[in-house]
């Protein structure tokens, strides 16, 4: 395998011999970080950042862009629905051809796709032109698990668990971070910065990957698989989309119950479709196996609490003292809540790194469901909600970025980039689930203020219980995870 061309980055995880010491039965030499190691990690890790920041930057603008835009609510609400659908066909659509043609390439398709669609955005006066813009960013969201893959193949063994670890962590941290950061711009700046940020943010990390990365050698073969390519982004399309219109369609509306049922059938038919094909998008057979797959479903639980912790932090320290919760603070404070959360996720991500990742995964899981115990009894003073929403936080570090580990123990190197885009998209999943239950809860669950109808304590706490119950969920499945990889070849041997 190529590796990156550098001496210090040589020793990549194909070349175990280099890796051990001299004496048989002794553990391997743990050599320090070079410098060229941590700028590598720095630029890739920046990457990822930029990346999951659009995903959260446009949350507390949302107001402002109806207002300039001259847009309703539902138009509005398509500048965030057009990235997550068009991210869900990325993703895996980019792994595989990470896998084919080289994730270092694909990685540089992904980023420029950020950098076009932010500027499209930042040039924007419409919504149409908007939305296409959002759209283009869409393409990006596949820059995460091919970063993730890209770093797993490119540091030495014994540095490889640091750097997807941290590389992971930038899904929640660019969340976490996004908040105050718009809320900061929003309230002091126009909100075409913020497409400005993202562009700028973009082209920096863009010569750093192009000098000091080189293409990890491909061993994947085959070709394109089209046909599921095609039945799985139709499929996503049907799914996430009733998901995320449901609120305005209504739940029991024709057109949210025909969209579900045809998820249904073209998953079936992606399935039986893959089973038959030499080169499939994605491995059906080693998916299923129970290491990657009980892997995916509590990727989907954890990606679940995530997103519950963004729309249950800033907009309930926003809501009016007078609902018996809120704590009326402006956009930024609530932003601000969530900011020791992001610290928390990334100083804590390597500590996953330091445990295997099946333990790592249990012990995040159940630090995410006591942070959601704690939002649910503590709600009397704000530093109380910064708590909660903290130590949910670095549960979540911990959980993020224990699952690239597993999946690199579990899947074949030819397959990594491509396990890594499904794992991504499950938690994709997750994460829409917790948009579309958690609005149609704290819908339901109301209290009349001023002629306003606005959530209740009652449905805040129901939506913490049920992430408390996800993330318990993600600690028992992990629980059953093989404890070795389930494959021959596969990316990273266990110890």
């Amino acid at each position: 395998m190529a590796g990156v061309s550098w001496q210090a980055l040589a020793v990549t995880h194909t070349e175990p011999a280099a890796q051990t010491s001299s004496a048989p039965g002794t553990q391997p030499e743990r050599t320090g970080w070079s410098g060229r190691q941590l700028v590598v990690v720095l630029v890739i890790g920046t990457a990822a950042l930029m990346v999951s920041l659009t995903q959260s930057l446009l949350v507390p603008v949302l107001s402002e862009l109806a207002v300039d835009l001259n847009a309703g609510r539902d138009g509005v609400a398509w500048l965030l629905t057009s990235t997550l659908l068009v991210g869900a066909v990325a993703v895996p659509a980019f792994g595989r051809l990470g896998d084919l043609f080289g994730t270092r390439r694909m990685l540089l398709v992904t980023i420029g796709a950020l950098v076009v669609g932010s500027l499209i955005c930042a040039l924007a006066n419409d919504l149409t032109t908007m939305i296409v813009g959002r759209s283009v960013v869409g393409l990006a969201v596949a820059a995460v698990p091919l970063s993730i893959s890209l770093i797993g193949v490119s540091l030495p063994r014994e540095h490889a668990p640091a750097g997807i670890a941290l590389i992971s962590a930038m899904l929640g941290v660019g969340g976490a971070l996004g908040l105050p950061l718009a809320g900061l711009i929003a309230q002091y700046a126009d909100y075409h910065v913020l497409f400005w940020v993202c562009v700028g943010g973009g082209l920096l990390t863009v010569p750093g990957i192009v000098l000091l990365v080189q293409e990890p050698a491909r061993m994947a073969k085959g070709r394109m698989d089209l046909i599921g390519t095609a039945l799985l982004g139709a499929a996503m399309l049907a799914l996430l989309l009733p998901l995320a219109q449901g609120a305005s369609w209504g739940w029991t509306s024709p057109w949210t119950l025909g969209l579900l049922a045809a998820a249904a059938v073209l998953l079936l038919v992606f399935v039986l479709v893959e089973l038959r094909l030499r080169s499939p998008l994605v491995d059906v057979r080693t998916t299923a196996r129970p290491s990657l797959l009980l892997t995916n479903i509590a990727s989907l639980c954890v990606g679940f609490a995530l997103f519950a912790t963004l729309i249950g932090t800033a907009s309930y320290v926003q809501a009016p003292a007078a609902t018996g919760y809120g704590f009326g603070q402006s956009v930024l404070a609530g932003g601000l809540c969530m900011l020791p959360g992001g610290i928390a996720m990334l100083l804590l991500s390597p500590l996953s790194a330091r445990l295997r990742p099946r333990t790592a995964l249990i012990i995040g899981s159940l630090i995410i469901a006591a942070g959601f115990a704690t939002r649910m009894v503590l709600v009397d003073s704000l530093w109380q909600v910064v708590l909660g929403a903290t130590i949910s936080g670095a549960g979540t570090g911990i959980a993020y970025a224990a699952m690239p580990g597993l999946i690199i123990h579990a899947a074949p190197r030819s397959e990594l980039a491509a396990a890594n885009g499904l794992n991504a998209l499950f938690r994709s999943v997750g994460s829409s689930l917790a948009s579309a239950i958690g609005g149609a809860i704290l819908a339901a669950q109301t209290i009349s203020l001023a002629g306003h109808e606005l959530p209740s304590l009652g449905g805040y706490r129901i939506l913490f219980a049920i992430c408390a119950a996800a993330a318990i969920g993600a600690a028992v499945l992990a629980v059953f995870i093989p404890r070795h990889a389930s494959t021959a070849d596969a990316a990273l041997p266990e110890d």
